[in-house]
């Protein structure tokens, strides 16, 4: 198939967007930006603070950055009901943001990739069949990356409303985990260390 401007513009934007993200990774202090972050949001937001935090999210979802720092700062901050609500709409509006991504400008650029995940071509049979159970079941047993999930089922016809559903749904343990965590830490600086401290009884 030939390939048009457009969508030689579209997988340049996306690798250019990707590129941006694995250089900020690896050159960028991004667990100490997002504790600073945290900080900023405890000590100046207010009742903006949950709103806030979810929001961030978006971009850190679809850069493909781990946000586990932002769930747990979310307990930290907000004690587990509001964190966990901010968390669990922040972690759900992410990977709609990221699915979006890959049902447009990112399209052609998802789907090949696919020849890397050989088994996601079960998966995207059977979602033709039952598109919310199986992403209720790959939320909740991980079998393929989280971040790379987001696009590889957007190329997917499952509809972005069982998508988004599914995913808030599935994604609940391990929030609610991750956020009661965060309400046992003793300081922000123990949003990324101190876990050998955390007791045997506390993660049963």
């Amino acid at each position: 198939m030939a390939l048009t401007w457009g969508s030689a513009l579209r997988i340049a934007l996306l690798l250019s967007l990707l590129l941006a993200g694995v250089v900020a990774c690896f050159t960028l202090p991004v667990e100490k930006i997002l504790k600073n972050f945290l900080l900023w949001v405890e000590q100046d937001l207010g009742p903006w603070g949950p709103l806030v935090l979810a929001v961030a999210y978006i971009p850190l979802t679809v850069l493909a950055v781990p946000a586990s720092v932002l769930t747990l700062g979310g307990g930290y901050l907000f004690g587990l009901p509001v964190g966990f609500v901010a968390d669990s709409i922040g972690a759900t509006i992410g990977a709609g943001a990221a699915f979006l991504l890959g049902r447009t400008i990112a399209r052609s650029f998802v789907i090949s990739k696919l020849k890397d995940y050989p088994q996601f071509r079960s998966v995207a049979v059977a979602i033709h069949k039952s598109g919310f159970k199986i992403v209720l079941l790959l939320r909740l047993v991980p079998l393929l990356p989280f971040n790379m999930l987001n696009y590889l089922l957007s190329v997917t016809p499952v509809p972005i409303g069982e998508y988004m559903l599914a995913s808030w749904i599935g994604m609940m343990p391990i929030t609610l985990a991750l956020v009661y965590v965060g309400t046992t830490l003793k300081d922000l600086s123990d949003v990324t260390h101190g876990w050998s401290e955390f007791s045997t009884t506390r993660w049963i």
